[in-house]
């Protein structure tokens, strides 16, 4: 019988809204610490961090800010979806200040 929150396979579900691991795209996309701490509960050793949201952040988060924005804006793919609403990848880039 499976656990409560997870597939069959396992894997915690990718889920949005309220007490979700994920953020909806209207807040920003990307993973909440809620789901960061399920994540590495489920893949120990695991070195994942939330997002890097400040404006000035300095020594080893500025290094992951300015990793992830070079990295995430060189993805493939549009900023605006065909209704013209922001991607999910375009809210991320927006969430880490890129």
């Amino acid at each position: 019988m499976a656990t409560k929150g997870r597939t069959k396979a396992g894997q915690i579900r990718k889920t949005t809204g309220k007490g979700g691991n994920y953020r909806s795209t209207k807040s920003g996309a990307g993973m909440t610490e809620k789901g960061v701490k399920a994540y590495r509960k489920a893949n120990p050793g695991s070195k994942l961090s939330t997002a890097v949201t400040e404006k000035n952040p300095s020594g080893k988060r500025a290094s992951r800010k300015k990793s992830f924005c070079a990295r995430m804006s060189g993805v493939k793919g549009p900023l605006k979806d065909s209704k013209g609403k922001p991607t999910r990848k375009a809210m991320a880039l927006r969430r880490w200040r890129c």
